[in-house]
């Protein structure tokens, strides 16, 4: 009996722990990204693409308490950091800053549950979120529809 429990054991546990890393449940301490799709051949109508859904950038953001600062950068693209240096951050996922130059290279100066909160300056970039297992899917070329859920608004 012994010799079955650890392997069954340690497939839960990798099981669960690859199942909380696809859903985004553990990230690094305040650090939070936001997978986005992009509209390729085609234009957004509200929350649907009259195009192909493709995968898009990945926005990523770093929350740094002690300094009241989050830091943010779009992985994979040159130039596209910033930081915000007037927040208040109650952890990684909830946060709010006052928007400042860099706003113009990001997508949101708020979280509220690991969410993204849209700017209603209209400072920010626009953009669609998906879930991390989407936006996988879809870097894999297979297609998952063309509706995506709306982000909340300030």
């Amino acid at each position: 009996m012994k010799r079955i429990s650890w392997p069954l054991f340690s497939l839960t546990l990798l099981l669960l722990g690859f199942l909380a890393w696809i859903t985004d449940g553990i990230t690094l301490e305040g650090e939070r990204t936001v997978y986005t799709p992009r509209c390729q051949d085609g234009k957004w109508q509200g929350s649907s693409c009259t195009g192909k859904l493709v995968a898009g950038d990945r926005y990523r953001f770093r929350a740094l308490r002690a300094h009241g600062e989050v830091i943010f950068w779009t992985s994979g693209a040159a130039d596209s950091s910033g930081k915000f240096s007037d927040c208040v951050i109650k952890d990684g996922r909830n946060w709010k800053c006052n928007p400042n130059p860099d706003l113009a290279r990001t997508i949101t100066r708020e979280m509220v549950h690991g969410c993204p909160v849209v700017d209603s300056s209209g400072q920010a970039m626009p953009f669609h979120q998906i879930s991390k297992f989407r936006w996988m899917i879809l870097r894999m070329g297979i297609p998952t529809g063309n509706d995506v859920s709306e982000p909340k608004t300030n």
